[in-house]
């Protein structure tokens, strides 16, 4: 007898995916009613990426007010910058985290395949594009390996990852050479997060973007009330846009601006490293809120036994966050040597993993699986960087930085646990 895979999600709905105020609102009939309802999942441990984004305000404030220049448009393109390779690789981390696994080699994965691109290049004289598709498809294979490991040996992927993480720092060594680097001279690779877009290429995408969500918005609106299924308040959905329409718009007009010192030197517009992190942040969201496979991922995530009961390829979904997780971890890698324009030995080592796991549960994702978002990576990286940002800002020890960001770390935990104590208590799964 042949089991047909059943979707775990609700009929109409959007998956399991679907967390946080939005699906408060659901049942909601007005704005109010939606926020009553969001309390009531705060008291019980529901807190998604509140914590983070309180954290991150705090963190805007404090260090504004003790620097002058925390919040020129010359500090918060940097900040942006810096923070695009740790968010790429906690977007990364994210599916894995999701089924309660670790990928410990994550950070040198994406110095290896970001070796390998820059050699296609420097070596072998090839396109950044198939340098590219070939550092892809060495994160693809790397990540098949692991959860090929994992799911069908057996293997704890806390074991499997740790043997790669020391692996992989051996290949690269091995194709760099000892104490030598390979430098990222490609103008599109260098250009990445050292090149702005034209400040009218960056309106016109920023306004194209935020049409775009609302008109998906409104759109899957009309549909739901038109079938008689559970919808959010057009309220709350005309405050997110308008909330979506204040930040793109007014970070893009802060970003336009001339931000340069030098008056003969003007730089200006959206760098190009943010619309990579946002393009990816769109793939990464509708990949896990609005697919199968991506309910399928949380489904294995809240309970592995049940969702193979229920027909899902359980080692097929490990093995495939793997490949997603190291995929991923290469763009990343890519991003890291763009920033600092070249590759070596220690790419993708050192804090470059600890920051990025850090960055995905500071921003809201479970170490004990099934819970998180792909917006979580992006916001924790944020914080991470806003940290080493304004501490560089006033002069401060290196050894604050470790002892700053551990300590937001071991809190974002901490809150993560509560919570999930709280949801136990309460009946929530």
């Amino acid at each position: 007898m042949t089991t047909t895979p059943t979707d775990p999600s609700p009929k109409g709905g959007s998956g399991l995916a679907e967390t946080d105020f939005a699906i408060d609102a659901r049942q909601a009939a007005t704005l109010g009613d939606a926020w009553q309802a969001y309390l009531n999942r705060l008291r019980g441990g529901e807190m998604g990426a509140l914590p983070a984004a309180l954290g991150l305000i705090i963190l805007f404030i404090v260090f504004s007010a003790a620097s002058d220049t925390f919040l020129t448009a010359l500090n918060i393109a940097n900040l942006i910058t810096q923070s695009g390779a740790i968010c790429v690789l906690a977007m990364g981390l994210v599916p894995v985290l999701l089924l309660g696994d670790i990928d410990l080699s994550a950070g040198v994965a994406g110095g290896a395949g970001a070796a390998i691109t820059a050699l296609a290049i420097v070596d072998h004289g090839l396109p950044w594009y198939l340098a590219v598709v070939g550092g892809l498809v060495f994160g693809a294979v790397l990540g098949t390996l692991i959860g090929a490991l994992v799911a069908k040996l057996g293997i704890p992927s806390f074991v499997v990852t740790l043997a790669f993480f020391l692996a992989l720092q051996g290949l690269t060594l091995k194709l760099i050479g000892q104490g030598g680097s390979v430098r990222v001279a490609d103008p599109v690779l260098r250009g990445l997060t050292i090149k702005n877009m034209p400040v009218v290429a960056g309106w016109t995408i920023a306004v194209v973007a935020v049409l775009a969500f609302a008109a998906l918005t409104l759109l899957r609106y009309r549909t739901q009330v038109s079938r008689g299924l559970a919808h959010q308040p057009l309220s709350l959905l005309l405050v997110k846009i308008a909330g979506m329409g204040v930040v793109v718009l007014g970070l893009t007009a802060l970003l336009s601006v001339n931000r340069s010192r030098n008056p003969n030197f003007p730089i200006q517009g959206v760098p190009y490293v943010l619309l990579l992190v946002g393009v990816l942040l769109v793939i990464f969201t509708f990949v896990l809120s609005r697919t199968r496979y991506g309910r399928h991922v949380y489904a294995v995530g809240g309970n592995r036994e049940a969702a193979r009961r229920a027909g899902i390829d359980v080692d097929k979904i490990r093995i495939s966050v793997f490949v997603l997780c190291t995929s991923t971890a290469v763009i990343s890698g890519i991003l890291a040597a763009s920033y600092a324009g070249k590759v070596s030995p220690s790419s993708g080592a050192g804090n470059t993993l600890l920051y990025a796991v850090g960055a995905a549960v500071i921003g809201g994702t479970s170490l004990f699986g099934g819970k998180g978002k792909a917006r979580d990576g992006v916001i924790g990286g944020v914080v991470i960087a806003t940290i080493i940002n304004g501490l560089g800002l006033l002069n401060q020890a290196s050894w604050i930085n470790y002892v700053v960001t551990g300590a937001v770390l071991l809190l974002a935990a901490a809150v993560d646990a509560v919570s999930r104590r709280r949801r136990s208590a309460s009946g929530v799964s």
